[in-house]
């Protein structure tokens, strides 16, 4: 273990696991490297394993003394993370370990992602399979891939990989609180075939960017108010609409399932209207300062000339018409539920726009807790490229969690939280997509919650994990399972 980051903190094998987690390069869809480290931890350990045909991994640890007649519990987790770094953070998510920092209470990586999401759940997971004290019937670790940018492991397992019929998923991210529900999602993208023109030779190249935004995570931040950098983006290439520019580049977000904290283009302008484009320019910027003052005070517009020569750009009507889509786009909450205060029930996330291959990719996703309101927005985005002659492409999505305030192991873990910490849990749905909504339907009847520690700022570098949360989660995992084994 690192001795000058976790030294000291409990629960020891918990934060042990993390961290050799974290040393792993774990990216979605290249899970390779993490995924032999835990085939390698069950063969140093004597802990049997079934591994299926995408990937997914199952970990079976016999039941305590005396236990072994008891239920079944699958605790289950993913191995992805979501790979986000600062722009002037050199680091390579497919060889480097995350540096980890501890602050003032809290774990998180120097410029990245920290991967506390979901690394925290499978270390936790991982604690348990080793732990000697830990009383529990027989146990099945369910390690899940590609979570984050597909849940292409939840998707594809097969309907007997688990036995267990009670299911701890371990991928909340606010203590004192136990999830029974979420939100299905879906996602929409239109593509775009530019139409060029290349007498240039009057223009000079300039970099027009925005960053400073906080971003987040595009289910559990939707409801901050969080300045989305695309568009920020479009308002301020529609604000300069008035003078005789082109755009060579464009670029921005780069997670469908993460608010863009940035935006960049490069575009071509006549050095005589310089002057009056910066002037309009840092006007969007004090407006944008003063919107986003409580949520994002430090977003900064940065323009300047490059050093760049281009033999093509996207002619002046494409280019309005492609920021005129952006502006046109539906971004953030839909529709608040009517039934559980303060939670989203309906968003759109207008997550990136990425020029490439001659073509330009504006990609978002769609959330709700309700299937015909998920299609719904899915249809309003769609209409917005239709409109606009893109090809449009949507994804299959997954299905929503139904809420059972009745079930059996909500009950007992409730009362278990009672007599831990003297006080009664949130029992909450999320407006973000868990892996429970999938493996409900893989496997029917099958009685779920979900809880964590308090993680803040996931699915960007701010991304945090509260020290002692991380303990009380551990705990109360450990009380939960002795008492589903009595």
């Amino acid at each position: 273990m690192n001795s000058n980051v976790l030294e000291n903190l409990e629960p020891k094998l918990l934060w042990e696991q993390f961290y050799n987690i974290s040393q792993v390069p774990r990216p979605s869809k290249k899970e390779e490297k993490i995924l032999n480290y835990l085939i390698d931890f069950c063969k140093k350990n004597g802990v049997e394993y079934n591994q299926d045909s995408t990937g997914n991994l199952l970990l079976k640890i016999p039941a305590s003394p005396g236990k072994e007649k008891s239920i079944t519990v699958v605790l289950q987790a993913h191995v992805d993370m979501v790979c986000e770094k600062n722009k002037d953070t050199i680091f390579d998510f497919d060889v480097d370990g995350i540096k980890l920092i501890n602050e003032s209470g809290w774990i998180k990586a120097d410029g990245t992602t920290l991967g506390a999401d979901n690394g925290i759940g499978v270390a936790a997971a991982l604690a348990i399979a080793l732990d000697k004290d830990s009383i529990h019937g027989p146990v099945e670790i369910l390690l899940t891939v590609d979570e984050e940018t597909g849940l292409t492991g939840a998707k594809t397992i097969s309907s007997d990989f688990v036995s267990g019929k009670v299911l701890l998923n371990l991928d909340s991210e606010e203590d004192g609180a136990f999830y029974v529900g979420c939100s299905g999602g879906i996602d929409t993208m239109g593509e775009f075939i530019p139409s060029y023109e290349t007498s240039l030779k009057d223009f000079s190249s300039y970099e027009l960017s925005i960053s400073g935004l906080k971003g987040g995570h595009s289910g559990l931040d939707i409801n901050t108010g969080r300045a989305n950098a695309i568009k920020l983006f479009a308002r301020v290439l529609n604000g300069i609409r008035k003078l005789d520019f082109r755009i060579a580049e464009i670029n921005g977000g780069s997670k469908r399932n993460a608010i863009p904290r940035e935006a960049d283009a490069t575009i071509l302008l006549k050095d005589d209207e310089y002057s009056e484009a910066k002037r309009i320019i840092e006007k969007y910027e004090a407006a944008f300062k003063l919107e986003n003052k409580n949520v994002d005070s430090d977003v900064k517009v940065n323009f300047k000339k490059i050093d760049k020569t281009f033999d093509k750009a996207f002619t002046r009507q494409f280019g309005e018409w492609l920021v005129d889509v952006l502006l046109g786009l539906p971004h953030g909450v839909i529709q608040l539920s009517p039934d559980i205060p303060g939670l989203v029930e309906t968003s759109t996330n207008l997550a990136t726009v990425v020029y490439n291959n001659d073509r330009v990719f504006v990609g978002t996703s769609q959330r709700s807790s309700i299937e015909s309101s998920k299609r719904y927005i899915a249809d309003s985005v769609r209409a917005v490229f239709v409109l606009a002659h893109a090809l449009v492409t949507t994804g299959d999505g997954y299905p929503g969690w139904k809420p059972d305030m009745d079930s059996q192991v909500l009950k007992i873990s409730t009362d278990v939280y009672k007599k831990l910490f003297g006080s009664t849990p949130e029992v909450k749905a999320i407006h973000a997509g868990l892996e429970c909504g999938l493996l409900g339907a893989k496997y029917p009847g099958m009685d779920m919650i979900s809880f964590g520690p308090t993680i803040l700022g996931a699915h960007s570098p701010d991304e945090k994990v509260e020290i002692k949360s991380v303990e009380k989660f551990y705990f109360l995992l450990k009380e939960i399972l002795k008492e589903l084994a009595q």
